[in-house]
C-alpha cells in the first residue's frame, strides 16, 4: 500500500502517517500539489493520495482527472471545519479524515483502497484447481494469458500470481486496455516527453517505466489496436520502450500478464489481433471457469458479499435464507462474480428481518417480482415472451436498442465492462453508443466503481 501525502506533516497529520505505517503502508510526503503531479507524473505511482484540506483540493484532483491519474484522493483537516470537508468532497475527494485522526478510521480507509477488491475467495474444486495451476507458473518470469468470461475474476488471479512470483516486492500495475480510448492508451503504456502531443504539458512516465521490476497487467488487451500491437510486440522481444515524442528507447523489466474475454484463436483468424503477439503473450494459459460451472463457489462468494456489504454499510450481517440460497443455485449468471457481487450488494440493503429472503435478490432477466428464479419462472416463458414482444411493436429497432443499453447499464450499476459482456457487444461499442445518447441529450448512468468514463 502505498500512501502520497500532500502537505505538512506536523502534528495530527504525522502521528496518521504513523499510524498508516504501523498498517504497512509506505509512505511519501510532499510539500504541495504541483510537487505532488511531478510525483505522480514520474512513475513513483500512489495507491491512496491524501491531501490537506487548506490546499486547493479541486486543483490537484482537476490535474489528476485530465492526466488520467486514477488513484483515490481523501482529504483531511481539523474536525470542526466543516465547510472544507464539504468543498474537498464536492471536488472529488472520497472521504474527509477528521484531526486529531482515529486508528479504527486510518485502518478503515485504508482497507478500504487495498483489500477487499483483490480478496481471492473460492471453494470449487474446479477454481482450486485453476489456483494451483496459477500458483506453480507463479515463480517464473514467463508471460501468462488469463482468459474467462467477464467477471470470472482474472485481475483477481492476475495480482495473486503477482503475490506468489519473486516479483512480489515489486510493483503491480494494471492498464484497462477497453477502458482507455485508443489515442491515449499508447501515452498510457509508454508514457510521453513534454509537448509530446496537445495536453502534454509535462513529461510523464507509462505504466511500463512504473511497473519496472514488478508486474504488468494488460487487462483484456484483445481491445488494443492493431497498430499498438505491433509497438507492444517490440517491446516483448526488444524489452525496451519508446515514449511518445522521446528520442532514446528506455529499458524496462516487466513481467506481462495479459487477460481477455474474448476466443484470441477466432480474432487471429479475422485479423484483429496479431498472432505473433499471441503466441509472445501465450507462454502459459489460464482458463477460468465461468461462476456456472463453479456451483460450490456460488453460496461461498455470497456468504462472503453478504458479510463484506454489511460491515462495508454499517447494518447488521444477516445470513441468506434457505430459500434465497435456491433463488441464487437455480441463476445462469451471465455476468459471473462480478454479477453475484452486485445482487448481494443491493440484497444487504434491501433485506428486513433477521434474514436476506428472496424478496430482496433481483436478478438479472427476472420478470415480475424481485427474487423470482428460473423455476418459478418456467410456465409462464410463452406468455411472457409473447406480451413483451407486443410490446415492441411500433416501435423503433433504434429506441429499443437505446432502451435496452440503458436498462442493462442500470442494472449493472453503471459497470460497462459487465453491461457490454451482457448485451454481447464490446465495450467500445457500448462506449460508442453512451456518447451518442449523451450528445443527444439523454442521462446515461455514471461509470461503476472503478470505472472510467471515456466518451
Amino acid at each position: 500500500m502505498r500512501l502520497l501525502i500532500v502537505g505538512s506533516l506536523d502534528g495530527h497529520v504525522g502521528e496518521a502517517s504513523r499510524m498508516a505505517m504501523d498498517r504497512g503502508a509506505k509512505v511519501t510526503q510532499v510539500a504541495g500539489i504541483d510537487q505532488a503531479m511531478t510525483f505522480l507524473r514520474d512513475g513513483k505511482g500512489a495507491d491512496l493520495v491524501m491531501i490537506d484540506v487548506r490546499l486547493d483540493v479541486n486543483r490537484l484532483i482537476a490535474g489528476m482527472t485530465n492526466e488520467r491519474m486514477i488513484t483515490p484522493v481523501v482529504a483531511y483537516g481539523i474536525g470542526t471545519d466543516t465547510q472544507a470537508a464539504v468543498r474537498a468532497i464536492k471536488a472529488g475527494a472520497r472521504e474527509f479524515i477528521p484531526l486529531p485522526p482515529d486508528p479504527e478510521l486510518i485502518a478503515a480507509v485504508l482497507e478500504a483502497v487495498t483489500e477487499e477488491s483483490h480478496a481471492l475467495v473460492y471453494k470449487d474444486p474446479a477454481m482450486g484447481a485453476m489456483v494451483r495451476l496459477a500458483e506453480q507458473v507463479a515463480p517464473a518470469d514467463a508471460s501468462v494469458l488469463i482468459t474467462g468470461e467477464s467477471g470470472t475474476g482474472k485481475e483477481i488471479i492476475a495480482r495473486h500470481i503477482h503475490r506468489k512470483s519473486r516479483r512480489a516486492n515489486g510493483r503491480f500495475i494494471a492498464v484497462n486496455c477497453a477502458a482507455i480510448p485508443e489515442n491515449l492508451l499508447e501515452s498510457e503504456l509508454f508514457g510521453h516527453e513534454k509537448g509530446a502531443f496537445t495536453g502534454a504539458v509535462a513529461r510523464r512516465l507509462g505504466k511500463f517505466e512504473e511497473a519496472n521490476g514488478g508486474t504488468l497487467l494488460l487487462d483484456e488487451v484483445s481491445e488494443m489496436d492493431v497498430r499498438l500491437q505491433a509497438k507492444l510486440l517490440r517491446v516483448l522481444q526488444e524489452r525496451e520502450i519508446d515514449r511518445v515524442g522521446g528520442k532514446n528507447p528506455v529499458k524496462v523489466d516487466v513481467r506481462i500478464l495479459a487477460t481477455s474475454n474474448r476466443d484470441l484463436d477466432a480474432e487471429v483468424r479475422k485479423g484483429t489481433f496479431r498472432e505473433d503477439l499471441y503466441y509472445r503473450l501465450n507462454v502459459i494459459t489460464l482458463s477460468l471457469p465461468p461462476l456456472r460451472r463453479r456451483p460450490a463457489d456460488i453460496e461461498h462468494l455470497a456468504d462472503h458479499f453478504a458479510r463484506r456489504f454489511a460491515d462495508q454499510n454499517g447494518i447488521p450481517n444477516r445470513p441468506l435464507s434457505n430459500t434465497a440460497r435456491t433463488v441464487l443455485r437455480g441463476h445462469g449468471w451471465r455476468g459471473n462474480v462480478r454479477e453475484l457481487e452486485n445482487t448481494i450488494h443491493r440484497a444487504v440493503l434491501l433485506a428486513t428481518g433477521d434474514e436476506i429472503g428472496p424478496d430482496a435478490i433481483m436478478l438479472t432477466g427476472s420478470q415480475g417480482a424481485p427474487g423470482a428464479g428460473a423455476e418459478s419462472r418456467k410456465g409462464g416463458e410463452t406468455g411472457e415472451t409473447q406480451a413483451t414482444a407486443a410490446g415492441l411493436v411500433g416501435r423503433t429497432v433504434a429506441d429499443v436498442e437505446r432502451d435496452l443499453i440503458i436498462d442493462t447499464l442500470k442494472h449493472t450499476l453503471g459497470n460497462r465492462t459487465h453491461a457490454a459482456n451482457i448485451l454481447g457487444i464490446s465495450i467500445r461499442t457500448l462506449r460508442n453508443k453512451l456518447k451518442q445518447y449523451t450528445d443527444e441529450g439523454l442521462s446515461v448512468p455514471s461509470p461503476g466503481a472503478g470505472e472510467v468514463q471515456t466518451f
